[in-house]
């Protein structure tokens, strides 16, 4: 069973609101959090003290590239680190090394490997870069993330080198299901 029409990111986990477990650990990289909404939907609480900016998509049910799209439009930033709401345990020495690769190298993206593939979320992008071609692919219609990185110069970070930093791989954890908020 998945959440259904449960707001899964107000869920309750580990003493606080699923969302504000991404955002703490978001704000403990950079002062500039944005959480994009829905085109209607209440700006949700935010935990007290963490500066949280908001964006709006454009339309209801438009898929994650949308939803990013919303984000990056208000970034003034050449990087931006993009994680899902329902991301609990990003680990900050991991989006760290993340970033520190996008600063070095030439590149737009850099995601995590895991296994033979890299995971979409979370990924740091080349702001500017990474508009242009989500705007391309959303223009044929595409909604997906990985299209997206594809789109784009990705460098890889390799499975041993983040989860020498994230041992328990909590990075990578995401909740699709109410199940999921009591894995540990």
């Amino acid at each position: 069973m998945r959440f259904g029409d449960a707001d899964k990111l107000a869920a309750e986990h580990a003493g606080m609101p699923l969302l504000h477990h991404a955002v703490v650990r978001l704000a403990q990289v950079t002062g500039d959090i944005v959480v994009v909404v829905g085109p209607d939907g209440a700006e949700p609480a935010m935990p007290p003290g963490v500066p949280v900016r908001f964006a709006r998509d454009s339309a209801e049910g438009e898929g994650p590239l949308a939803g990013a799209v919303a984000g990056l439009a208000v970034v003034d930033r050449d990087l931006a680190v993009v994680a899902g709401g329902d991301m609990p345990s990003l680990s900050t020495a991991v989006i760290l090394e993340m970033l520190r690769v996008a600063s070095e190298a030439p590149i737009d993206a850099v995601a995590l490997q895991e296994g033979d593939r890299f995971r979409p979320l979370p990924v740091v992008v080349r702001v500017a870069a990474a508009r242009t071609a989500a705007h391309v692919l959303i223009h044929e219609g595409e909604r997906a993330l990985r299209s997206w990185l594809q789109a784009m110069r990705v460098a890889v970070l390799d499975e041993t080198t983040w989860t020498d930093l994230d041992p328990e791989r909590g990075t990578l954890r995401d909740v699709d299901e109410p199940s999921d908020l009591d894995a540990s």
